[in-house]
């Protein structure tokens, strides 16, 4: 069965000038501003839509590199991912670099190492990324 997911934006105003929010259709109450001058020199309190597909990132490997860990044997106890996800003005977005940490007991470095690689190529917002440069930093803790 598929699953569709939504989230509504309303911009007001120019490109450069103007602002927005972002609402996800999940939580009514989260809405997220989001503004140019944000998304082209960084904010500590306004949302990007680079940060909204960092999370969508995250979230989707987190889930798929716990799922091969556990279809390998080695349940893991914890993942926590971060995805780092840059932008660049008349470019666009260019890369998403995954910061991976992982608790799993009995799985050795070179196994580690490989599951979460293949979990890197087979997560679906990955293969959604495809046009971008994927990179992984993942470590056993």
């Amino acid at each position: 069965m598929a699953v569709t997911s939504e989230a509504t934006t309303v911009w007001n105003g120019t490109l450069f000038e103007g602002s927005g929010t972002v609402t996800l259709d999940s939580s009514k109450a989260a809405s997220l501003p989001v503004d140019w001058k944000a998304r082209s020199e960084g904010s500590a309190s306004v949302t990007t839509p680079e940060e909204l597909l960092g999370a969508a990132h995250a979230a989707c490997y987190s889930m798929a590199f716990s799922n091969a860990l556990t279809e390998n044997g080695t349940p893991p106890e914890r993942v926590q991912t971060t995805a780092a996800v840059t932008f660049q003005p008349g470019t666009g977005i260019t890369s998403s670099h995954l910061l991976v940490s992982a608790v799993v007991p009995g799985l050795d470095e070179e196994t580690f190492e490989r599951i979460a690689e293949d979990a890197k190529v087979n997560c679906p917002v990955s293969q959604a990324l495809t046009g971008i440069t994927i990179t992984l930093e993942a470590s056993l803790a």
